[in-house]
């Protein structure tokens, strides 16, 4: 059998775990300077607000039913993450971290009340952390995907959880779950399945594996095979990222050339920093720029670009300078820019790494790296490029961000 726990509401949650006057209220979360709806709590749900809706757009609707709008605060985020993870690991041998507010655990060979056990880990990740999570378990991860959105539905009649362990619960799992609802399906793919009349799950099992395969390949096959109960998803350990990315918005329209060479080269450092914290080396180095979609009064512009380097590295010094190298390509004057981002590619582990004839034995700039990044762990930004302004701090709009509660001690909760 296998568990996935799912934290509700998780980012809207972890602002209530710190101010518990917000529990039953309306709270969103917005994205990066305020600009979009990423998360909403059931109350915000039911008043319609809907996932990605620009906030401006929203301002009557907030005023009226006094919704609390937070700014991201990803430190606060990851850092709760990593507790109700940390928890759950000790609760199974076997865990996949799925996402920020999702993990898989094996339960294989548990000689116990599954229900019961699952009950023990909600009491324990709420007690801990404040984080309510829901419950779903099943024989394959696509079935346990279908009984954790059970029991966050209904979540009054199965207390946070749900399990799938007979044929009888299956089939009634898979005839209530619409297709478009389907782990991987989503709403594009659900379109194709509604025209040959499949409107559910159960419906999705029953279509021919030839037709499956050729119209969704073989991961729909295997989705298919999981939802009839025939396991074709294991667990899977982490893993390096394939490709690393780091994009911000800016707080305002950027049109000068050195101001946003100056954003480039701090971002590719932040992409170099994240390389070498996962022993990789990139080959390809891809920067955008884009203006504002919503200022209907400037063009609707999007550049992009990607050069390679002379060999593999994880260099700060060298990602940086040929993503201001790129930035120089894809720039033009008089447009004035909201974001832009910095793509590495080609990742390929430190130790592979390929050098040309002319470098030396060993990786260009790795002693440095090394020193950079152990002052900078220690100490803080303390070094940095000279291509990076060390005088100016750039700010996204985060008009209503919450403290870091959890890892800033200037920013503990006081008691009096």
């Amino acid at each position: 059998m296998i568990a996935l726990i799912d934290c509700n509401n998780f980012y809207a949650s972890c602002e209530r775990v710190f101010q518990p006057q917000l529990n039953h209220s309306p709270v969103v979360v917005l994205s990066n300077n305020d600009g979009c709806v990423i998360a909403r709590s059931d109350e915000s749900k039911a008043l319609g607000i809907p996932m990605g809706a620009p906030i401006f757009k929203l301002k009557e609707l907030v005023k009226q039913h006094q919704i609390s709008c937070f700014s991201s605060n990803f430190p606060l985020y990851g850092d709760m993450s990593s507790r109700v993870m940390s928890i759950l690991s000790s609760f199974s041998p076997e865990i996949e971290i799925y996402s920020i507010d999702e993990a898989f655990l094996a339960l294989d060979g548990f000689q116990l009340d599954l229900e019961t056990y699952a009950h023990t880990i909600k009491k324990k990740v709420e007690q801990c952390t404040g984080i309510p999570i829901s419950i779903g378990i099943a024989p394959t991860k696509a079935l346990a995907k279908t009984a954790n959105r059970i029991a966050k539905k209904f979540k009054e009649r199965t207390k946070g959880v749900y399990i799938i362990d007979n044929e009888e619960k299956r089939i009634k799992a898979l005839k209530w779950l619409k297709v478009e609802d389907i782990w991987g399906i989503g709403r594009q793919l659900s379109k194709r399945l509604q025209a040959q009349h499949c409107y559910n799950a159960l419906e999705f099992t029953r279509l021919n594996d030839q037709w499956v395969r050729k119209e969704f390949s073989v991961v729909g096959l295997r989705l298919k095979k999981e939802l009839q109960g025939e396991k074709t998803l294991f667990l899977e350990q982490p893993q390096n990222k394939k490709s690393i990315a780091t994009t911000r918005s800016f707080k305002e329209n950027i049109a000068d050339l050195d101001a946003l060479e100056e954003r480039v080269a701090t971002f590719a450092v932040h992409c170099a920093e994240k390389l070498r914290k996962q022993k990789s080396s990139c080959r390809m180095i891809s920067v955008f720029l884009r203006s504002n979609p919503f200022d209907k009064s400037q063009p609707n512009v999007f550049r992009n670009t990607t050069i390679s380097l002379p060999y593999d590295s994880d260099s700060s010094i060298l990602i940086a300078s040929y993503a201001k190298r790129a930035l120089r390509h894809i720039y033009k004057e008089g447009i004035p820019y909201k974001k832009a981002g910095v793509l590495v590619l080609g990742l390929q582990p430190s130790e592979n790494q390929q050098l040309n004839l002319f470098c030396d034995s060993k990786p260009k700039h790795k002693d440095l790296m090394n020193v950079m990044d152990k002052m900078n762990k220690r100490y803080g930004n303390t070094l940095q490029l000279g291509s990076q302004n060390t005088t100016k701090k750039w700010l996204m709009r985060q008009e209503n961000l919450s403290k870091r509660y959890t890892t800033d001690i200037n920013e503990l909760i006081q008691v009096s």
